[in-house]
């Protein structure tokens, strides 16, 4: 009888020590210092993206398209005369459609047919953006209308990578200070989530004139941002 009460205190008191190292142990995980941070960098742009589109209005939509086909033709000639492949000439519409003009005394009149082609084109070389807008301007005359310019950088991988880096440690030092607030010290890792958000591209409008000098686009600089939330486990 007296064995038998031996062993279920025994069993008991091994249970109880469990159940205490198990609280123990989930009141350890749940001790951590959280914190977020932001790194970023400043890059110039190496790449110009350039909207162009090729309009003409005819008496017939034939005689609209043929026109807007030349022009375009004349367009993709003064590309490929100052370096710009293919690959990085790409049509975003090409619509026909009947144009109207309104009157108070005959109301809605037919003038013609609009045929469009509107262009993204890729400029690699971002310093010579300018030359190549002065080009397709001279190449399409009137019958061609710039929508804009966009620099841009074409591969942010490098820019991304230190912005991350940077972050990372603006993280670490933010929860080193913490723990030293607290009379704590960091410990493992147990979480780290990141947040991009694609950079803003400034949209610039160019004015080229034939008459007054060469076109230059103002690159500017860009930031590439990275957020990061880590958790630390502290002891």
């Amino acid at each position: 009888m007296k064995t038998n009460m031996k062993r279920a205190l025994a069993i008991a008191l091994t249970g109880a020590l469990l159940t205490g190292i198990g609280l123990a142990g989930a009141q350890a995980a749940d001790r951590y210092i959280n914190v977020s941070a932001t790194g970023s960098v400043k890059v110039t742009p190496d790449t110009v993206r350039i909207n162009a589109t090729v309009s003409f209005v005819g008496t017939t939509s034939a005689i609209a398209q043929s026109t807007s086909a030349t022009t375009a033709n004349a367009l993709r000639a003064a590309l490929k005369s100052n370096g710009i492949a293919t690959q990085y000439i790409k049509s975003q519409s090409l619509t026909i459609y009947p144009e109207y003009n309104y009157t108070t005394d005959k109301g809605s009149v037919l003038v013609g047919y609009r045929a469009s082609q509107s262009f993204e084109i890729i400029v690699r070389n971002a310093k010579n953006a300018g030359t190549v807008v002065d080009a397709i301007v001279a190449a399409g005359g009137d019958n061609m209308t710039l929508d804009g310019v966009t620099p841009y950088v074409y591969d942010n991988t490098t820019a991304t990578n230190a912005a991350r880096t940077d972050a990372v440690n603006r993280a670490k030092a933010k929860a080193t200070h913490y723990a030293k607030l607290l009379g704590v010290k960091l410990s493992s890792v147990t979480s780290l989530d990141e947040t991009t958000s694609p950079s803003p591209y400034p949209i610039m409008m160019a004015t080229a004139k034939m008459d007054s000098g060469a076109t230059q686009i103002d690159l500017g600089q860009q930031d590439v941002s990275v957020s990061v939330a880590v958790k630390w486990a502290i002891k």
